[in-house]
């Protein structure tokens, strides 16, 4: 399939042929066409949640053994340290809950089991991404670019080359930290300015008089309002870190330039990270329930429950990853596609740069 030089159907790692003619592939979308027998050719547009999902289920069993590798190397030690709480100090949580329901009463909010109890998971949320921090800025943020660099391989039809992705990795790696560094802000922020929106909203509906009850009401809306706000932020960081891997660009830039690429899509976006919030917390509940609380038996059922809660928890992590990658390159695309700009192969420049030989 050939196209005039002004056009960009697909972001690419092969623009030219290795004996440098001028005639451009563009990148199949549709993974099961031709060799994969499915014989239409697949247009770029914008894409639903659900065409999302679709096309990772595809990406995945394409080159099942690069994500599965990477699953297991990258996200199962994190998930494994995250869900068991291995690293969280519980008389921290009591400190930070402590305090946490102390500033709840004090504004006006009546102490019952779910506040209580929502103070509680909060605290121990925040105690449990503090120490494992070391482990998202590593593991974690590995297993991002080492996902958008499968993916971008997926649709150039190529096995992934883990050397090649290490050397990836050497060149980027500075700038992937500090947009991490400044993701962690962004969202620490926008929990910070929430919370002390809260507290302020409903200290001021105490003090003119209104009922407990009605204060527990305006409180559990603006927590809506405020969870709506998290997730905008949140896939905008995401789609930060794709664009930090795929562009020469870092921190602010890379935020701005997501937030900006994510216009028209952030719908797709709110129904992808709803879909995988409710996965990640189902495994967390029942890793809760089955592994953690000793709820039956005599609990031998957590020898093999344990683990196995792991390798799902860890693959819904995978299947997120993916889905953000794909939904940031239907963004990045589609962008390109409508200002009629030319698509560079950053990751394949990197690749086969003269440094990239020398290092392999």
């Amino acid at each position: 399939m050939e196209i005039s030089t002004g056009t960009c159907e697909r972001i690419r790692l092969d623009d030219l042929n290795k004996d440098g003619s001028e005639e451009i592939h563009l990148r199949a979308l549709e993974l099961e066409s031709a060799e994969f027998g499915d014989g239409h050719s697949y247009e770029f547009r914008s894409k639903s949640a659900l065409e999302i999902l679709r096309e990772t289920v595809r990406i995945l069993r394409y080159n099942a053994s690069g994500f599965m590798l990477t699953a297991v190397v990258l996200i199962c030690p994190v998930s494994a340290i995250f869900l068991s709480n291995l690293l969280v100090d519980q008389s921290s949580v009591k400190k930070v809950t402590a305090r946490l329901m102390l500033v709840a009463k004090s504004s006006g909010l009546p102490m019952k089991p779910f506040i209580k109890q929502s103070c509680h998971q909060f605290s121990e949320m925040v105690v449990s991404s503090a120490m494992c921090f070391p482990f998202f800025i590593t593991f974690s943020l590995l297993s991002k670019a080492a996902v958008v660099y499968s993916v971008d391989s997926t649709y150039s039809k190529k096995q992934v080359v883990f050397s090649k992705l290490y050397v990836m990795l050497r060149k980027i790696w500075k700038r992937l930290v500090l947009t991490y560094v400044w993701v962690c802000m962004v969202i620490v922020g926008c929990i910070t300015t929430s919370s002390i929106i809260l507290v302020a909203v409903c200290s001021t509906v105490s003090v003119i008089g209104f009922s407990p009850d009605l204060i527990v009401f305006v409180a559990v809306m603006l927590g809506l309002v405020f969870s709506v706000v998290l997730a905008n932020a949140i896939i905008i960081c995401n789609t930060a870190i794709v664009i930090s891997v795929l562009e020469d660009i870092s921190g602010p830039q890379a935020l701005l330039r997501a937030g900006i690429l994510i216009k028209g899509q952030t719908q797709v976006g709110l129904l992808i990270f709803l879909g995988s919030t409710i996965g990640m917390t189902f495994v967390e509940g029942l890793f809760e329930h089955r592994v953690k609380t000793l709820s039956y038996g005599d609990g031998s059922s957590r020898i093999w429950e344990g683990p196995l809660l792991v390798m799902m928890y860890s693959f819904v992590v995978l299947i997120d990853l993916m889905m953000s990658a794909v939904y940031s390159f239907s963004c990045i695309s589609y962008s390109m596609e409508a200002s009629d700009g030319e698509c560079e192969s950053i990751l394949e420049t990197m690749a086969v740069s003269p440094e990239a030989i020398a290092i392999e």
